[in-house]
Order: C-alpha cells, then sequence, then structure tokens
C-alpha cells in the first residue's frame, strides 16, 4: 500500500496472489466519486461492493461488520451506491457486463462466476467453497486502505524484508515443468486430434513427443533464459576458489531491471542484517540488485501452521 505521485487515485493497495504457475496482480484503488474499485488480471476496475455482493456477502451489515471501522462513512457511500443489489446472480450479472461479457445471461453469470473461481486471490483457493473466504479478506483490504489514507497505519515499505520472498531453485525448477508440461499437453491433444481425423488409431509413441519437454528445459538450463521472460536464473557455477563458490551458491537476484535507477531497492536495508552480505555486490548496473546471502543466513522452506497458532496463542493472540 503505496501514495502514488501520479495518477486518479491518491493511493493505490497492490498485491500479487500466486498459485502454481499464475501470478495475478490486484490493485485496489478509491477514486474521485468516493467508489472503491478493484482491478484484478484483465478485469479493469470493478466496484468493490459489487464483488463482495457477487461472491455471496450480500447483507450491508456484513460488510459493515467486517470492514469493522468505527466511522464507516466512506462505506456507506459505497454500500448506497449499490444499495438495490439483493441477489447474488444479480451481483455476477452486473460484475459480467462491467468485463464486457456480452452473450446470453446465464452464461454471463456463469462466466462471471468462473473468473471470480479463478482470478481473484487464487491464493486463498479456487473453488465456490472459498468465496466467503475471499469476500472477508477482502474487507480487511478496506479496512487497511482506509485506515492507511487516514494516517492511522504506515504505507508499506516495498523494501522491507518481511515483505518479499525468496524463490528457491525448487520453486523456479517448478515454475519451468508446469509451464513445459503444459505445452507438452497442448502438443499432445493436437496430434491426437489430428491423427483421428483422419481415421486412424494413434499410437502413443507417435503423439507425446517427448524431446519436446525435455529440449525446452535443456535449452532453459543452458541458457538461463527461464519461463516469464527472465534472463540468468540459472548459470555457471564458480570453482575458483572455496569463497568464491559460496558466493555462487548465495546469490540472490532482484527481478527489477538493471537499466532503471531504482535507489531505494539498491540501498542497504536495515531489515538485511544478519540476512543479507552488506558489502558483496558486483559494480556497475547490477549494483545492489545483485545481492547475497550472510554466511550464516538460512531460508526457511515451510510452515507448521498449527504449531504457529499455538505459539501466537501463548504469546496473546486472540479470535476475532
Amino acid at each position: 500500500m503505496e501514495k502514488e505521485a501520479i495518477g486518479v487515485s491518491d493511493y493505490v493497495g497492490k498485491l500479487f496472489s500466486g498459485r502454481g504457475s499464475y501470478k495475478i496482480p490486484h490493485e485496489l484503488e478509491k477514486l474521485k466519486d468516493g467508489i472503491f474499485y478493484l482491478t484484478f488480471t484483465r478485469v479493469k476496475r470493478i466496484p468493490v461492493v459489487l464483488i463482495l455482493k457477487a461472491l455471496g456477502m450480500l447483507k450491508d451489515s456484513d460488510i459493515m461488520k467486517n470492514i469493522g471501522l468505527n466511522d464507516d462513512n466512506e462505506v456507506f457511500v459505497n454500500l448506497f451506491e449499490f444499495v438495490d443489489v439483493k441477489d447474488q446472480e444479480e451481483a455476477l450479472d452486473l460484475v459480467a457486463k462491467k468485463i464486457g461479457i456480452a452473450q446470453a445471461r446465464e452464461i454471463r453469470v456463469a462466466r462471471a462466476q468462473e473468473i471470480l473461481d479463478k482470478y481473484l486471490f487464487p491464493h486463498l483457493g479456487v473453488t465456490e467453497e472459498n468465496r466467503l473466504f475471499k469476500a472477508s479478506n477482502i474487507c480487511k483490504y478496506i479496512n487497511t486502505y482506509i485506515r492507511i489514507t487516514r494516517g492511522e497505519l504506515p504505507e508499506t515499505d516495498k523494501d522491507h524484508y518481511a515483505n518479499k520472498r525468496l524463490k528457491l531453485s525448487g520453486d523456479l525448477l517448478g515454475d519451468l515443468l508446469r509451464v513445459n508440461i503444459k505445452v507438452l499437453i497442448g502438443d499432445l491433444l493436437y496430434n491426437f486430434q489430428r491423427i483421428v481425423k483422419r481415421g486412424k488409431i494413434p499410437s502413443i509413441k507417435v503423439i507425446i513427443r517427448e524431446k519436446l519437454l525435455t529440449q525446452r528445459i535443456y535449452s532453459s538450463m543452458a541458457t538461463g533464459n527461464w519461463v516469464g521472460g527472465r534472463p540468468g536464473v540459472s548459470q555457471r557455477l564458480a570453482r575458483q576458489n572455496f569463497l568464491d563458490l559460496l558466493s555462487a551458491l548465495q546469490r540472490v537476484v532482484s527481478p527489477l531491471s538493471s537499466t532503471q535507477e531504482n535507489f531505494e531497492a539498491r540501498a542497504l536495508h536495515s531489515t538485511h542484517l544478519g540476512r543479507l552480505c552488506p558489502s558483496e555486490t558486483p559494480e556497475g548496473p547490477n549494483i545492489g540488485l545483485r545481492k547475497n546471502l550472510a554466511i550464516l543466513a538460512s531460508v526457511t522452506h515451510t510452515v507448521n501452521e498449527e504449531e504457529l497458532m499455538k505459539s501466537l496463542k501463548k504469546i496473546g493472540l486472540e479470535n476475532d
């Protein structure tokens, strides 16, 4: 969440929702008309209250309760705008029209449901059961947005290391395999349909071109060009001496472009202490963007949520 120097909104809340190979940017903003709008994937500026009602949170009292602010004047404006929408299907239809789906009503509603399930916060789930959970999370985002615009909460520091995630070799190889498996399946279906149309029974050896998957992975590993157009992901391991080897294994590369200034991203942040080396970084355009883990730093792979919740409750966490 940050203040925008230019644009139609004073503040914009940004969130990347990732699930599998998806990484979908979401934006929450308030325009001059006082209405909150949500933008995600190719869905541009849909009123948030309409999305909440389309997800099944139909009662205005439920929306107010979930947002949970003492002074709700900014929320009242949004609720009043869509006070006539009492039915989930009607809300889905309005969302579909705003997206630009121009088909029969039933198809419009079904398509809007599919878009909300698949592409709206996919990290929270992609099934019908997750809709109310998504709606309650949107309410929390609205609460945070309003409190930041009022000055009750600080803006998000993008360079704070708690707001960053490291993608290790396993995550990167997983992305590569997932994308190339999709390519292989598409090729398999095409070959199968092409041969069946000729009236032949295809052999499995003919329809599956195993080299398609193997060669694409080999190519990415050899050139370092990964899915999503990222260059330099895999590199030759330097073994001139032991410290060189350690440095190569501990390297952390930022996805930001080295041709742009990005002064704050290149600078050393206080939260890097004990995590990233304060002095080892290359000179030239990559300075500050290519860092190295501290020698004694270790990366947490998975977190046991049950154990974490028990620990938090011991130190005073309470359920709503």
